[in-house]
């Protein structure tokens, strides 16, 4: 499976996992409810700076991560164009691609084990009610490292589609995509439970049969 993060080291990736999602939650919260067209351009050239920090390769990378929410955001424009408030829909385009810029640099600054180490830490209070901190900071690791596969997978079965029909692919690769993820799923599982699975103590969360 692909990886998020970035091989190339940089300043960003020595920053404690930890300290970079505080400010992730904190740059979240203060972006949530502003609506101001210079403060969420300035916002999101923060972001471009901090990827330019890293190098170019950084940028390219995150401009790639970021092209998947192109076509939502094409949506919101086009809705918001309808109602006739295109300064709205450009300040909701702004957001949303801030927002999601910065949590991808985090993610592309970090190493996927840290990151589970912090999720334990949060979940770990919750461990006196029986929850499996271990299988939750899995479970976050797996969706982080399925989906830029899932990404290249569907856009593999949409070229695929259209060199075959000549017309270009729309709800047509659903059911397809939807059974490669369960494939995979079933084969990280049963990967995880050849391997004694993540349970507590040396259980096994799985059921074997």
């Amino acid at each position: 499976m692909l990886t998020l993060t970035l091989e190339q080291q940089s300043w960003a990736h020595r920053v404690p996992v930890g300290r970079k999602l505080l400010v992730l939650f904190g740059a979240t919260l203060f972006l949530f409810p502003v609506v101001s067209l210079p403060i969420l351009s300035a916002c999101l050239a923060v972001v471009a700076a901090l990827y330019l920090s890293v190098g170019f390769v950084a940028l390219k990378a995150g401009l790639a991560m970021a092209r998947p929410i192109a076509f939502v955001c094409a949506i919101i424009l086009a809705y918001q164009l309808f109602i006739g408030d295109v300064l709205a829909g450009v300040g909701i385009v702004l957001k949303i691609l801030a927002m999601v810029g910065f949590a991808n640099f985090v993610t592309m600054t970090s190493r996927l084990s840290d990151m589970m180490d912090v999720t334990m830490r949060l979940l770990s209070p919750f461990e006196r009610f029986g929850v499996n901190t271990r299988a939750v900071a899995l479970a976050f690791a797996l969706v982080m490292r399925f989906t830029p596969v899932l990404i290249l997978k569907g856009a593999a079965l949409t070229e695929a589609w259209r060199a075959r029909s000549g017309a270009r692919a729309k709800w047509h690769v659903t059911i397809p995509l939807v059974l490669l993820a369960l494939d995979d799923a079933e084969h990280v599982a049963q990967a995880l439970r050849a391997r004694g699975g993540m349970g507590q103590n040396g259980d096994t969360p799985w059921n074997e049969t």
